[in-house]
């Protein structure tokens, strides 16, 4: 069985990082092949930089929607985790977070296109000209993600020491001082878990983004769908393999830190 196991394993990662790593070796492709490898080359680095055009403002695009998107969804995901987690009557809480888990189990496209709705809905309400732009794009973006923050902020919560937080207020803490004191560092790793996921899951989005921008603001997989018609040039690749490593980098640091901060409660 142990050995069934490690074979189902190594399947499974195979068919996970194989395309990755296909895509890392050919944006280093001499030629415009892709699917022959004519030779090492940093042609379609250089290309990408120097000539990416479009390509590198939807990718600017992306990344501004993405940050503000994710610390906005973390702000009001972690007050909304805090709230969720002092509420008295567990039936409550319980309604609450079904609801919130309705976003998560609901396909993109439904989302999408209901979200689509609501702003020509509002639009013409309001008498405005363009129904989807940037503002629009932010808040379905924040909408999608607050969900996943609050999942990831809750069980920390729950996992924290409320004897410390009483026992901050009888030492003289104002609530407000003995949360940030006491119970923002025991919550810290699961703020960063969700903002990160929110990051990602932003930066990453399609379905959503497709019916909720505009034509003034465009993002990099909305560009990317546009190019599917056309020949795929080996820039993207050279793209997506600098995103790749960008974000493992990403979770390096992050698992570095969590990592720092158990060695720290071991300490203790």
């Amino acid at each position: 069985m142990k050995t069934l196991g490690r074979i189902v394993s190594f399947l499974v990662y195979f068919f996970l990082y194989a395309p990755l790593l296909v895509m890392i070796v050919f944006s280093f492709n001499a030629g415009k092949s892709t699917s022959v490898f004519s030779g090492f080359s940093l042609r379609w680095y250089g290309e990408l930089f120097s000539g990416g055009g479009m390509l590198i403002e939807c990718l600017r695009n992306s990344l501004l929607l993405a940050v503000l998107s994710a610390l906005i969804a973390t702000l009001i995901g972690t007050v909304a985790a805090i709230g969720i987690y002092r509420l008295k009557k567990g039936f409550v809480s319980g309604a609450i977070l079904t609801v919130n888990n309705i976003p998560l189990m609901n396909p993109d496209i439904v989302t999408g296109v209901s979200m689509m709705l609501l702003f020509v809905f509002a639009a013409g309400l309001f008498g405005a000209l363009n129904a989807t732009n940037f503002y629009t794009l932010l808040i379905a973006h924040v909408t999608f993600n607050i969900p996943y923050v609050i999942l990831n902020v809750l069980p920390k919560l729950r996992q924290s020491d409320p004897t410390l937080y009483e026992a901050a207020l009888d030492l003289g803490c104002t609530p407000q001082k003995a949360f940030f004191k006491v119970t923002m560092p025991q919550i810290t790793s699961g703020i960063l878990a969700g903002l990160l996921m929110a990051f990602t899951l932003s930066f990453d989005d399609f379905v959503i983004s497709y019916y909720t921008s505009g034509p003034d603001f465009v993002t990099l997989p909305v560009y990317i769908y546009s190019l599917v018609k056309k020949t795929v040039k080996p820039n993207i690749y050279a793209l997506y393999s600098i995103i790749l490593v960008a974000i493992l980098a990403l979770l390096v640091v992050y698992n570095a830190i969590l990592s720092r901060s158990d060695t720290k409660k071991e300490g203790n």
